[in-house]
């Protein structure tokens, strides 16, 4: 039993992001294709069945041509999103820091939300229990192995966390999650373990 996760292709930068409705850029369509391809070239390596994305445009947008190559239809649900980072999403950097000046997700308080969003340890307990429920369904085969969700850097980052057993804060480093890396999460007799971290060669 295996999960692929996948962070979304290169979105633009200069916005703040989280819940922003903005898109991908050339460049990160570019790597949504190549990735797609990668995965068709090697289907039967990673014998996907089962595609998960979360419904924000930038992943949907890196899950259209996985969609197509691999001819899966993916199924498209909020709790794969980043942390809310509620009036902040998509907004300018600029216009960020005129309206909400000093409002980063790494100077928040772990139990102070984002201006009508989510606070740092609200987000890890949706990742937590989506993540740990998921699981659960895909050991009791309610979803078809293996499975390959396409998500965002937060959410991936706490994930390493809690597969490594560290504690998480919002002001943790993070693990190295490239725009369209692959992260490997397989079953193995001590649980879900990550076998293989941020995994870029289809970019080359």
């Amino acid at each position: 039993m295996k999960i692929f996760l996948v962070r979304h292709g290169e979105d633009e930068s200069g916005y703040r992001g989280g819940w922003s409705s903005r898109g991908l850029v050339s460049n990160g369509i570019s790597q949504s294709r190549k990735l797609a391809e990668y995965l068709h070239q090697n289907k039967d390596m990673f014998k996907i069945n089962t595609i998960f994305s979360s419904d924000l445009n930038r992943a949907v947008e890196t899950s259209r041509p996985i969609e197509t190559m691999l001819n899966i239809q993916a199924g498209y649900f909020p709790h794969w999103r980043e942390m809310n980072n509620g009036l902040l999403a998509g907004l300018a950097n600029t216009e960020a820091e005129r309206d909400f000046p000093g409002v980063y997700f790494n100077t928040l308080q772990m139990d102070e939300a984002f201006p009508g969003g989510e606070s740092p340890i609200a987000f890890f307990q949706r990742v937590k229990s989506v993540f740990e429920e998921f699981c659960s369904q895909i050991e009791r085969r309610e979803v078809k192995s293996n499975v390959l969700i396409v998500t965002h850097g937060g959410f991936i980052n706490v994930l390493y966390y809690l597969l490594n057993g560290l504690e998480w804060t919002n002001k943790s480093s993070f693990y190295p999650i490239g725009n369209a890396s692959v992260h490997t999460i397989e079953k193995t007799d001590d649980g879900w373990e990550i076998t293989e971290s941020n995994d870029m060669k289809h970019l080359e």
